[in-house]
């Protein structure tokens, strides 16, 4: 019998490679690429699990549910919403046809070098960037990413292609400008943002966009719209958005292809879920960028993200604190704000001005400083109000405090690929009563464990202009590429 020779068999480590790597893309399932790379859970960290409802019957609390509107020709849009003759697409079908399908197969492209990276636990070097900003932690330290291979390689394929195309019909207030200060500041910055001709995603000409961004501002419609008083304010909130959709998909094919799905529209607005309701397709198949991301008001961690909540009281932005140190943090745990919604009314209950350790005001006397006790706190409480959302967690990472996550139903900020166990702390509503003994429990090690975690996310919630890599706007702006990446088009 003859025998392999060291030539030949220096080649079956490259065929088996190969082999593997062959049968990993056949079996993997493109349709849910962060179910199968960032293993997420899209649930907030409570042990309990609630069941997502998407009826429309919760959308509208005592108010006829959502549904698609066609309404008539808005004032607020160009020409009254007619369609114009340098823009028609007719005539350009089939080379649009044409690039529409060379970007789906980069992006199976990009699928496969994120499965790659897994797989081979090693990310493809970029050659837009250096890497002195992202470390990947060594094996066995901590991480708070879910798969820091898939994240990373995912966010390199993203700066390397990703682009959004901003509709440019509509005028301010309501079109294309938003609140740049006070809670909804966020709205408002990723807006400009997007009109900013630094934005390196922002799209030259459509047809070489992934996803397509709806510039209307629901803080301002509701600024400019609401009158206290109206019998029927929901239709009247909702005309703006529902004109702009019949006017964009009368004049360019884009919506009509994919029925919505590769659009998406940001609002930080506590209504903003609401308004969405005025498309159906826009409620039940675009990206819904939203703070108020309540699963049991329609929102679905699978399409639909989670935009964090700033408050940003006079619009100035600032730097997170660096390395807090658990020796200067002498209080146990801090909140202050008004007793807004169950959850907070229960924790005033239980512990306003009751406990030396664990300290709870409803307001902050003029003489103390809010952001001083958060920074002498080992722990921040962040209990929802009204809404799920609260600028109290990004305030709390912001000052190296460990978020405290009081909530149900939400879900929280990037969290298809932060591991949120490794930052924070969530407590049930019903351990509300429990607070000071769950938290005393925690060992030293953990809490110093937890506090790291807190200063790796800090990069991640900080709101730079022009947005910087992997801050909190580049983090938006990769969960909408996810997104995408999980949405394959028939065309």
């Amino acid at each position: 019998m003859g025998s392999l020779s060291c030539e030949s068999a220096s080649f079956f480590p490259l065929i088996i490679l190969l082999f593997v790597l062959i049968i990993s893309v056949a079996i993997f399932n493109q349709n849910h690429l962060h179910d199968l790379l960032f293993q997420p859970n899209y649930l907030s960290i409570h042990s309990t699990t609630t069941t997502t409802t998407s009826s429309n019957n919760n959308i509208i609390i005592h108010h006829e549910p959502p549904s698609s509107s066609s309404s008539s020709s808005s004032s607020l849009l160009p020409n009254n919403g007619k369609r114009s003759q340098h823009e028609t697409f007719s005539t350009k079908k089939h080379s649009y046809r044409v690039k529409m399908g060379e970007i789906e197969e980069d992006l199976a492209r990009v699928r496969a070098s994120i499965r790659r990276a897994v797989l081979l636990r090693k990310c493809t070097p970029s050659k837009l960037r250096d890497h002195h900003d992202f470390v990947i932690p060594n094996e066995g330290s901590l991480s708070i990413y879910r798969n820091v291979y898939a994240f990373y390689q995912s966010y390199i394929e993203m700066e390397k292609r990703f682009k959004i195309w901003t509709y440019k019909e509509g005028e301010p207030p309501i079109m294309h400008g938003g609140p740049e200060a006070n809670i909804y500041a966020i709205e408002g910055h990723f807006m400009s943002e997007m009109e900013d001709k630094r934005n390196p995603y922002a799209a030259k000409n459509p047809n070489e966009a992934h996803v397509f961004f709806f510039p209307f501002s629901v803080v301002n419609i509701v600024r400019y719209l609401y009158k206290d008083g109206l019998l029927d304010f929901w239709d009247i909130l909702r005309s703006p958005i529902s004109d702009y959709i019949t006017v964009i998909s009368n004049k360019y094919p884009f919506w009509n292809r994919s029925l919505g799905a590769d659009h998406f529209m940001v609002s930080c607005h506590d209504w903003g879920p609401y308004l969405s309701g005025a498309n159906e397709d826009l409620y039940d198949k675009s990206i819904r960028v939203l703070c108020n991301a309540n699963k049991s008001e329609g929102f679905k961690p699978e399409k639909d993200v989670t935009l964090p909540e700033v408050n940003l009281p006079d619009g100035f932005l600032s730097n997170a604190t660096a390395k807090p140190s658990s020796t200067s943090r002498s209080i146990l745990a801090f909140f202050a704000g008004g007793a807004h919604g169950f959850i907070r009314e229960h924790l005033m209950h239980h512990w306003q001005s009751k406990d030396k350790d664990l300290l709870v005001y409803e307001y902050l006397p003029k003489n103390l400083n809010y952001i001083e006790f958060m920074a002498k706190s080992k722990y921040c409480l962040c209990p929802s109000g009204y809404e799920v959302a609260s600028p109290r967690i990004v305030e709390s990472i912001f000052m190296g405090c460990v978020p405290v996550i009081i909530s149900v139903n939400y879900s929280l900020p990037f969290s298809d690929v932060l591991d949120w166990s490794k930052f924070s702390v969530g407590i049930q509503v019903e351990k509300i009563p429990e607070i000071k003994r769950i938290l005393e429990e925690i060992p030293v090690e953990k809490f110093r464990k937890l506090q790291e975690g807190v200063e790796q996310a800090q990069k991640h919630f900080v709101l730079h202009r022009p947005a910087k890599r992997f801050d909190l706007l580049s983090m938006v702006f990769h969960s909408i590429w996810l997104r995408r990446l999980n949405l394959r088009l028939p065309y």
